[in-house]
């Protein structure tokens, strides 16, 4: 996997982290530096965490599914990029916005967030992907993107926030199909 590969994976995985942080940065008003810190640490230490768990568990079967590796990473990702476009389409569940960063706040949303890099951490172990250098990339992208999202929640609001996450689900499906033509060699 390139790591330009990579790189949209982990902004496709950080787009729910990020509108949850401007929804953060929107609820809070005026902010401090502290809460894009914390808002990074959270999503990005579970976006990090959550695809290395999805890996190990990946691993655990790769050797019975190996030849199917390119279907399972495929219909993956797929679903999870339209799972993201179809949140970001609905009318109906807009999101409360609450300004707390309490521990017990940060953790359920942090895990609601990472839930889908758990699974594409299971097609990662199905594919030549360095595990350690991968989750580290999308931890350090998803801090980056949800500190930044914190700060432009404060300035602009929600008005973006459906775009990005329709976006990252574009990503990840393009990235499951060229996964799937890798698979059957059309591509390389």
């Amino acid at each position: 996997m390139s790591l330009t590969e990579l790189f949209l994976i982990a902004v496709g995985l950080s787009m729910d982290a990020f509108a949850v942080s401007v929804c953060k940065g929107l609820s809070l008003g005026k902010i401090k530096i502290k809460h894009m810190i914390i808002a990074g640490l959270w999503f990005g230490g579970f976006q990090a965490v959550m695809p290395a768990i999805g890996y190990f568990c990946g691993c655990f079967f790769s050797e019975f599914v190996n030849s199917y590796a390119h279907w399972i990473a495929f219909v993956l990702l797929v679903v999870i990029g339209i799972n993201m476009i179809k949140e970001a389409l609905s009318k109906d569940d807009e999101e409360e916005m609450d300004a707390s960063f309490d521990i017990k706040t940060m953790f359920l949303l942090a895990v609601a967030t990472s839930i889908d890099a758990m699974a594409v951490g299971v097609s990662f172990a199905f594919m030549q992907v360095s595990i350690v250098w991968a989750v580290l990339f999308i931890g350090i992208v998803t801090f980056l993107l949800s500190a930044v999202g914190v700060k432009i929640g404060s300035i602009f609001g929600t008005k973006y926030k459906n775009k990005a996450e329709i976006a990252g689900g574009i990503v990840l499906i393009c990235i499951g199909l060229k996964i799937l033509l890798e698979g059957f060699g059309v591509i390389s």
